[in-house]
């Protein structure tokens, strides 16, 4: 499984009121992150660091850190970019071949920003996607509501990308 993204920024936004999809994401992920520990399967943590000083991404920032959901166990890999894809300026690529992982679990934050755009580089590099889609958290534009990007981000994806599933469809394949 490959977390992206939840860190305390995203709950920061949540909690300002942002309008978004999927405010119960960080409780699905951490059911998610018990299953696959349970069943012995790989969680990778990604985390967005930006430059800037003032960005709430930046890794002295107050929204850098993760949230409790997604805090790594000893010996889970954890990935830090700073671009949209997760594999753009990681080695998570070659990370995942090593540990022979040919599909993914795709959870976390945005749905039409950092999630989009690794579920396609996931692809592209030969990965097979499966995007846990009420594990994802989606936000607003200002032309456009929340809901509305989520859905079509997911049926974008669907049509050519991932499949896209929920998180206990996943949690009942572990299990069995």
């Amino acid at each position: 499984m490959v977390i992206i993204d939840m860190q305390q920024e995203m709950q920061a936004r949540i909690d300002a009121g942002r309008p978004h999809v999927h405010g119960d994401a960080p409780t699905r992920i951490a059911a998610l992150v018990t299953a696959f520990r349970h069943a012995g399967q790989g969680v990778v943590h990604v985390r967005h660091a930006e430059t800037d000083p003032a960005s709430p991404l930046h890794p002295d920032a107050a929204g850098y850190p993760p949230m409790l959901c997604t805090t790594e166990a000893p010996g889970e890999p954890v990935f830090v970019k700073h671009s949209s894809s997760a594999f753009a300026t990681t080695d998570l690529a070659n990370h995942l071949r090593a540990i022979g992982s040919p599909k993914l679990y795709v959870v976390g934050a945005v749905a039409e920003f950092c999630v989009n755009s690794t579920v396609r580089a996931a692809v592209d590099l030969g990965f097979l996607v499966e995007v846990v889609a009420d594990a994802v958290l989606g936000f607003d534009l200002p032309s456009h509501d929340a809901q509305t990007i989520f859905d079509v981000t997911m049926a974008l994806l669907a049509a050519d990308f991932a499949k896209v599933t929920d998180s206990a469809a996943v949690i009942t394949s572990l299990h069995g």
